[in-house]
């Protein structure tokens, strides 16, 4: 038996199925991978982390928006934030969480996870911190890179004494809500100003007021300078923190050269801005298949003394030239 179908039925019919092929295909198309990254700061104050890590993961092929999502989170400086927002980015189920630098990001998310990948960074021993076992092997599902901003503090002493030999006291400047950095920085500090003929008086600070009194304190006991101990809030304040230091004529000697960058007058250190790109190509390498277990721990071996010739004059100081002729870069 022939059945015929009318002009109008094959049209509907072809119709139907041409509305229908692009729900087809777009079932078909995988969805966007997803990266968590999670931040200690205010979203709008690290804006070179977020350009470099964006760069790391261009150059692995990704591009936010077009075959990755982003999806951010920020503790907006209050570290007992940051394991209710690790626990957020692993409810969303996504690919991989990165943190910004910032020991206590990465301890965060490992303790909230031990099957997403994570790619961290962080200043101290990872081993010590229990995120890998061991650098060249991290046999887990964390890796990422160690910059060593808190094994310098007696690096950084040591030059804050050649630039001021007549001083005797100094401000150490900590977070006490960042607890594993401050407790190793202190007893860095403790363990190492003595020898050098060095009195440390510990000020502590976790927002932008306490960051005002620690000043006042500083210029009221009349301390000869100000050490900077690492933190990743203390980055996102620098701008607050040279111009205080600059208001108060008080010498001081920071972590990285962002501060130098704002104002400030000397910091030895890694370039925190190439670790996080570095974070972003591991990211990126995992969402193409690597496990982070085969990504080795990267370990910055360049370390960089930035010295801010104009503050040091506006300070009335002279930089000798042994130390200057050692900085990887003076701004004039």
């Amino acid at each position: 038996m022939t059945v015929t179908i009318g002009r109008r039925e094959l049209l509907a019919a072809l119709g139907g199925a041409a509305a229908a092929w692009p729900l087809a295909a777009r079932a078909q198309q995988p969805a966007m991978p997803v990266i968590g990254f999670l931040g200690v700061t205010f979203a709008h104050e690290q804006p070179q982390w977020l350009a470099a890590f964006r760069q790391g993961l261009h150059e692995t092929g990704f591009i936010e928006g077009e075959n990755v999502l982003i999806e951010y989170r920020w503790a907006e400086g209050q570290y007992n934030r940051l394991p209710e927002l690790a626990s957020d980015l692993i409810r969303r189920r996504v690919s991989v969480i990165v943190t910004s630098p910032s020991a206590p990001a990465a301890l965060a998310v490992k303790a909230a996870t031990m099957t997403i990948p994570i790619v961290f960074s962080v200043g101290e021993d990872p081993v010590k911190l229990g995120l890998v076992a061991s650098l060249s092997r991290p046999d887990g599902n964390a890796t990422g890179n160690n910059f060593f901003v808190v094994e310098l503090t007696a690096k950084r002493l040591g030059l804050l004494r050649e630039l001021l030999p007549k001083a005797a006291r100094i401000g150490l400047l900590v977070n006490p809500g960042n607890v594993g950095n401050t407790a190793r920085v202190l007893k860095d500090a403790e363990a190492t100003a003595p020898a050098i003929g060095l009195q440390i008086q510990v000020l502590n600070a976790n927002n932008s007021d306490e960051i005002d009194a620690a000043f006042a304190t500083l210029v009221s006991d009349r301390a000869d300078a100000l050490l900077l101990g690492p933190d990743a809030f203390f980055n996102s304040r620098r701008v607050q923190i040279a111009i205080l230091a600059a208001r108060h004529m008080v010498p001081a000697v920071y972590t990285v050269r962002d501060y130098v960058e704002a104002g400030g007058l000397m910091s030895y250190g890694t370039d925190l801005t190439n670790s996080v790109r570095q974070q972003g190509v591991y990211a990126g390498r995992i969402l193409r298949g690597t496990k982070p277990a085969d990504l080795p721990v990267v370990q910055s071996t360049k370390f960089e003394l930035v010295i801010n010739l104009r503050t040091a004059k506006a300070l009335g100081l002279e930089v000798l030239p042994a130390l200057l002729a050692r900085a990887d870069e003076v701004i004039e």
